[in-house]
């Protein structure tokens, strides 16, 4: 079996609140503003991410078309899931109690997923933290502290090095627009179970950065102050190598970067674990797409579009159907090409074939988000509600209800 496909990310378990239901609520998404005393954050959290028993995966290669399933609408012989999702804003410029009370209530579910091959299957501390000091030398600090913040536990920090971490592949699309301002849009598309759901303003290298977070302290996407955003899509490619598992490369990008020229020149000799495209842009409007994948140098493209192969003609044919790659690429491309202004693009982003909807076989979207670098802030989207988040602004919470099947 090709295990690339077998390792889901946690199985986290929501609330029954937050379980699926099929009416929707009738109130509104309740809103939280101001700063939220970590406390109250920590037992939110204590009672949505609690780690279930860790089964041996069925995501093998064979199957992934079955699992995946396609984005297909609505089944009428059965009503709709109904999954409300609660999204927390944090804003925590150095890791402190808000980062705290995350790993506190996440970790048990962390620490399954890093040990579901078997200890021995995951690197030794010392092997990590060389290869961290090596290629993100400027996030050390912050890894340090993290692991203070951790208790010292040995398992812990090795997994937050994220070094040769379990791999996983989620599905999702993006495109970049560069004039008349630079946008980066993209949709997440994954299990609402497996999805950490913050959105994390930090400053921790002194630059600020803000976007989703994952893996504790990486990114699916993201913005600096700066004006450089970054989103990933899996690539398409199977298997995995020796590397940094994606999102700490989305976070070392905004750290360390400045525009997209620097953060070509950084993508050239930094490992990553499994094959992704990386779709950048700054606030000149300078844009690129990476493909990068284990054991081979970055490649760059100008394409302003990518979804779940490598170029044009995927290598993988089978597993690109499967998550109908290429329609969702050659609907951005013809999206791109109308030059939509920022909410046609956003929107387009919730219509087929680009929203997906088979949450139970983990390809359903989770989110649109729309970074507008000129104005520093990122639009995070779905059907009933549209929500803004900023360098300054304070921790703040959403409700969201995901419809699908």
């Amino acid at each position: 079996m090709n295990r690339t496909f077998a390792l889901p990310k946690p199985p986290f378990r929501r609330t029954p609140s937050e379980r699926r239901s099929t009416t929707r609520p009738i109130a509104p998404p309740p809103v939280t503003v101001g700063p939220i005393p970590a406390r109250e954050w920590s037992a939110e959290w204590d009672g949505g991410w609690v780690a279930g028993s860790w089964a041996e995966p069925s995501w093998t290669e064979a199957s992934w078309t079955e699992q995946s399933g396609a984005a297909s609408p609505l089944d009428s012989a059965s009503p709709p899931l109904q999954i409300p999702l609660t999204v927390y804003g944090i804003t925590e410029p150095t890791p402190g109690p808000r980062w705290k009370a995350l790993f506190d209530a996440t970790w048990p579910a962390y620490r399954a997923w890093y040990l579901s091959e078997g200890e021995s299957a995951r690197p030794d501390l010392a092997t990590a933290t060389a290869a961290l000091a090596r290629f993100m030398p400027e996030l050390v600090p912050t890894y340090r502290r993290l692991v203070e913040l951790a208790g010292g536990d040995d398992v812990a920090a090795r997994m937050l090095t994220l070094w040769n971490a379990p791999a996983f592949l989620p599905a999702c699309s993006q495109a970049v627009l560069t004039h008349p301002e630079p946008l980066l849009c993209r949709n997440y598309d994954y299990s609402p179970e497996l999805w950490e759901r913050t959105v994390y303003t930090s400053a921790f290298t002194g630059r600020r950065v803000i976007g989703t977070g994952d893996c504790l302290w990486g990114l699916l996407d993201g913005m600096n102050d700066a004006g450089l955003a970054v989103s990933l899509t899996f690539g398409g490619r199977p298997g995995s190598g020796p590397g940094f598992a994606i999102p700490l490369v989305v976070r070392y990008l905004l750290e360390v970067a400045g525009n997209a020229g620097e953060a070509r020149e950084l993508l050239h000799g930094l490992p990553v674990a499994m094959s992704y495209n990386l779709t950048v842009v700054d606030a000149t409007g300078e844009a690129f797409t990476a493909f990068v994948a284990p054991g081979q140098p970055a490649e760059f493209s100008a394409a302003p579009v990518a979804t779940n192969h490598h170029g044009l003609i995927p290598e993988y044919p089978e597993q690109a159907r499967s998550l109908h790659s290429v329609p969702r690429l050659d609907a951005l491309t013809e999206l791109v090409d109308r030059r939509p202004d920022a909410d046609e693009l956003a929107a387009a982003f919730g219509t087929d074939p680009l929203y997906n909807r088979a949450y139970s076989k983990a390809f359903g979207t989770l989110y649109t988000a729309l970074y507008r670098p000129a104005e520093g802030v990122v639009e995070y989207r779905w059907p009933d509600l549209t929500w803004r988040r900023g360098f300054d602004d304070q921790d703040q919470t959403r409700t969201v209800v995901l419809a699908g099947h």
